[in-house]
């Protein structure tokens, strides 16, 4: 896809477009847009785009945040597409940065302001990310940079559901494997080079395989602690639909970027860590914990039959 050029690069402010998927989640995504009604960086333009929602958040947006530009689908284009069209949208009206934010978190006033700082800190920096937390618990760490372990099979988060007492932070950004979906700011540059997110991920991963693709054309996917934002977890999706969609979208990801030698390992953590989540809940929640057993089973032998994704 050929791009059209910025004509915002030589700004002191580089235009940054926020981009807000929401499908029936009209009271996060209010909130969300209020958080950033506060944010002190200037130049901003924000655009949701709705994926045929059903609860009035459309007229509800329109209504208390006139400023906003809403993007309406005719039906749900899930997380990819709907970020895609979003993305498309911005580059083609001169944006320098495109942010991808989660409707269901809320920011700090100045996260935007150490987001583009960092993204302008180096010029092999493509993507960058902040430190996310529980927006129930908030200083409970949910993302402090992304690993991918292909020996292992897993796409994790640092510092998940640890206290944040500065373990993850170091006062410095720090390059990482990949950032998350809910919460990262990609350049132009990086932009017109790797091309937009990978639509055939039903969901989950599409993140991963978007900064693994960055980081093979050059570019630096890099964790900024100092900006920081909180996030609903799994406000939008959760339990075994969760679960089952995880292990899809990762079993995507590693047949297209792991080599042949990583698949007898994959396969076995991938069982060790299915057995380790399940007893962990046990401890926790047994009922969800056969729930997560029961989505688990599916998506292994949904995957063996290769049969189309269950929705």
């Amino acid at each position: 896809m050929s791009l059209p050029h910025s004509q915002n690069s030589a700004a002191a402010n580089p235009l940054v477009w926020i981009i807000i998927v929401n499908w029936n989640g009209k009271a996060d995504t209010l909130a969300c847009l209020s958080s950033l009604q506060k944010i002190s960086y200037p130049s901003r333009h924000i655009l949701v785009v709705d994926n045929a929602s059903a609860d009035g958040s459309v007229e509800a947006i329109r209504a208390q945040f006139p400023e906003v530009e809403v993007l309406v689908n005719d039906k749900n284009e899930r997380f990819a597409r709907a970020n895609n069209q979003g993305i498309e949208k911005a580059l083609a009206a001169g944006a320098d940065l495109v942010l991808l934010l989660n409707n269901d978190t809320e920011v700090a006033p100045d996260f935007l302001d150490h987001l583009v700082s960092a993204a302008d800190s180096q010029p092999d920096v493509g993507m960058v990310a902040p430190k996310i937390y529980y927006y129930h618990d908030p200083q409970l760490i949910w993302f402090a940079g992304g690993r991918i372990n292909f020996w292992t099979g897993r796409i994790y988060h640092r510092g998940l559901r640890q206290y944040d007492r500065g373990q993850q932070n170091a006062n410095a950004p720090a390059a990482v494997d990949f950032l998350t979906g809910c919460a990262i700011l990609a350049k132009r540059e990086c932009l017109e080079k790797i091309g937009l997110l990978d639509e055939s991920y039903y969901m989950y991963a599409e993140d991963a395989d978007w900064c693994w693709r960055a980081r093979r054309a050059g570019f630096v996917c890099l964790y900024q602690p100092a900006a920081k934002i909180w996030h609903k977890v799994s406000a939008s999706t959760g339990g075994s639909f969760k679960v089952y969609h995880k292990v899809h979208g990762n079993f995507i990801f590693f047949r297209r970027h792991a080599k042949w030698y990583h698949w007898p390992t994959i396969v076995l953590g991938v069982l060790v860590g299915a057995v380790a989540e399940i007893i962990r809940q046990l401890i926790h929640d047994p009922s969800q914990a056969l729930r997560t057993a029961g989505a688990l089973l599916r998506s292994f032998w949904d995957i063996l039959l290769r049969r189309k994704v269950a929705t």
